[in-house]
């Protein structure tokens, strides 16, 4: 290989880097590949001071962006992130929000405009393995289809990647889970998701075990305490988060190295 093996994920908020990716983020940094966060907003539209939303009285969205960034410090030293790149974008909020009409927020950027500044960190890091979201950005969020958006241009217009992945919920999987969870009469929290969340499974290509590295990612998602009351995943026993924390799975979307159709690592082809 004549030059650093890297994986880079572009994610649209502090604390996105956890769920989809932390498990994966540490084993490759434990294994000597460069690993690069490239964080798009700087959270304002998250929840303040117990638990304060945007629009309510006492939110302060420099308070709040300040307080997310530094989470995003303990987060990424747990997981031993190598560099953290901040587009500065401002948050979008979920969709409906007022925030959405902003003409400044990450979501009405033009995408050439974002993109432009990815490629450059592309240029820099040249990553063959990047990570983001699928076109509906998971669950329909502004930022994280933006996201999506800014990297397929990114790639189109660099050239750089090899492979190219979104981040994926098995749908049986994330189901048989949450009845299991219910059926034991433990506290999930107000979580109400469409009977069709998450990936199919059958679009998986690619599933991670990242099971050594449970307790890493937990202390990373422990370290956005500021947004603790949409973590229910913390609220479960250790073994069910060590269920849910263990594998991550990717829809593999792009690759001009032969892998094998069915993989259990990202870097398939490239080693």
């Amino acid at each position: 290989m004549d030059r650093e093996l890297t994986l880079m994920a572009v994610h649209a908020h502090p604390d996105d880097e956890v769920l989809g990716t932390g498990g994966v983020f540490a084993r490759y940094a434990e294994e000597g590949i460069r690993t690069v966060l490239v964080t798009c907003t700087n959270g304002e539209q998250g929840d303040g001071p117990d638990g304060v939303k945007p629009g309510e009285h006492g939110h302060d969205e420099t308070a709040v962006s300040s307080r997310r960034l530094a989470e995003l410090r303990d987060s990424v030293a747990h997981l031993g992130i190598d560099h953290v790149e901040l587009l500065g974008y401002r948050d979008s909020g979920m969709a409906g929000w007022d925030a959405n009409g902003n003409p400044d927020v990450f979501s009405n950027v033009p995408v050439d405009q974002a993109s432009a500044r990815l490629v450059a960190l592309m240029e820099r890091y040249r990553p063959q393995v990047v990570v983001t979201y699928d076109e509906n950005g998971g669950y329909g969020h502004p930022d994280h289809i933006q996201a999506h958006r800014i990297t397929l241009a990114a790639i189109e217009a660099s050239a750089i990647p090899r492979k190219l992945y979104y981040t994926a919920i098995p749908r049986a999987r994330f189901g048989e889970m949450m009845k299991y969870l219910r059926s034991s009469g433990l506290d999930v929290g107000d979580v109400e998701l469409p009977e069709d969340f998450g990936t199919p499974d059958d679009e998986i290509t690619t599933m991670v075990d990242v099971s050594p590295y449970v307790g890493r990612k937990r202390k990373a998602l422990e370290a956005h305490a500021s947004q603790g009351d949409n973590i229910f995943l913390l609220r479960l026993p250790e073994d069910a988060q060590h269920q849910a924390f263990g594998l991550e799975s990717f829809v593999r979307r792009i690759s001009t190295v032969t892998a094998p159709e069915q993989e259990d690592d990202l870097f398939a082809g490239l080693r």
